[in-house]
C-alpha cells in the first residue's frame, strides 16, 4: 500500500515542484542509553540531509496537523526553495533534542502511537493528499 500512494505521490508532484527521491532505512542504534541511541540516531539522519533539504519528524510529542494545514506546510517549505524532503520516523526512544530543534515540521499521527510500518502508509498519503491538494485535485474533501 505504501508503494502505491508513493507511485501516486511521483506522478502528482513534479507539476507542482514536488519530488519522490525514494524510502531509505537507518539501523536502529544498539547504543546503551536512550540518549546515546538517540543522538545516533540523529547523526545518521543528519547525514542523510543536504543544506536544501525540509526535515519533518514524526514523533508522538510532535503537533497534530489536519490535512489541509499539513499541505499549507508542504507548499511552504517547497515556496521557501527546499529541494528534498526528508521524513524521518522516531526510533523507540524519540528523536534526538538537538535534531527536533533543527526540523522544519515535528508532526504527530495523532495521539496514538503507530508501527513503523503503518506510519509509512500514513505519511505516504498524506504526502499524496498534500499534492492533490496543492494541485485543486479533488481526492482531498473538505
Amino acid at each position: 500500500m505504501v508503494e502505491r500512494y508513493f507511485d501516486r505521490f511521483s506522478k502528482a508532484g513534479p507539476p507542482l515542484g514536488l519530488e519522490f527521491a525514494g524510502v531509505s532505512e537507518i539501523p536502529e542504534s544498539r547504543g546503551q542509553t536512550a540518549e546515546l541511541r538517540k543522538a545516533e540516531e540523529a547523526q545518521r539522519i543528519n547525514e542523510a540531509l543536504d543544506n536544501g533539504a525540509a526535515l519533518i519528524l514524526l514523533d508522538e510529542r510532535g503537533k497534530a496537523l489536519g490535512s489541509e494545514v499539513f499541505a499549507e506546510r508542504i507548499g511552504r517549505m517547497r515556496d521557501d526553495g527546499k529541494r528534498q524532503l526528508i521524513v524521518a520516523i522516531g526510533g523507540p526512544d524519540g528523536h534526538d533534542p538537538a535534531l527536533r530543534s533543527r526540523a522544519d515540521l515535528v508532526l504527530a499521527l495523532g495521539e496514538l502511537t503507530w508501527p513503523h510500518q503503518i506510519a509509512r502508509i500514513l505519511i505516504a498519503e498524506q504526502l499524496y493528499r498534500a499534492a492533490t491538494i496543492l494541485a485543486g485535485h479533488p481526492y482531498h474533501r473538505s
